[in-house]
């Protein structure tokens, strides 16, 4: 199910865009759901990149909170020379998510 959203926008910025969605022979609804969508995305990963970086969650946990694999987190991880942080405790909270 779809939701009609209004949204004010600063004519430089809708210039822009309106430019991106000629060049990309799409109408600018498209392609704002596809840039919100990406955003969306990026913003997950940030967020669990933050929480696994400060110690806050475990890997897995931050796999579930960006909507990724545990193998992708792990490249996005390495992506952002971030170190690896696992051991006994992180195994035992992770095996604690698995039964939630």
């Amino acid at each position: 199910m779809t939701e009609l959203i209004t949204l004010r926008l600063e004519k430089p910025l809708r210039q822009q865009l309106d430019l991106l969605s000629k060049a990309e022979d799409k109408d600018r609804s498209e392609l704002v759901r596809e840039m919100l969508k990406a955003g969306i995305q990026e913003k997950k990963i940030t967020h669990a990149l933050e929480s696994y970086k400060a110690g806050k969650i475990t890997l897995w946990k931050a796999a579930r909170l960006a909507d990724l694999s545990l193998w992708k987190m792990i490249d996005i991880l390495r992506q952002h020379h971030v170190e690896l942080q696992y051991g006994l405790e992180e195994l035992k909270q992770d095996f604690h998510s698995l039964e939630e």
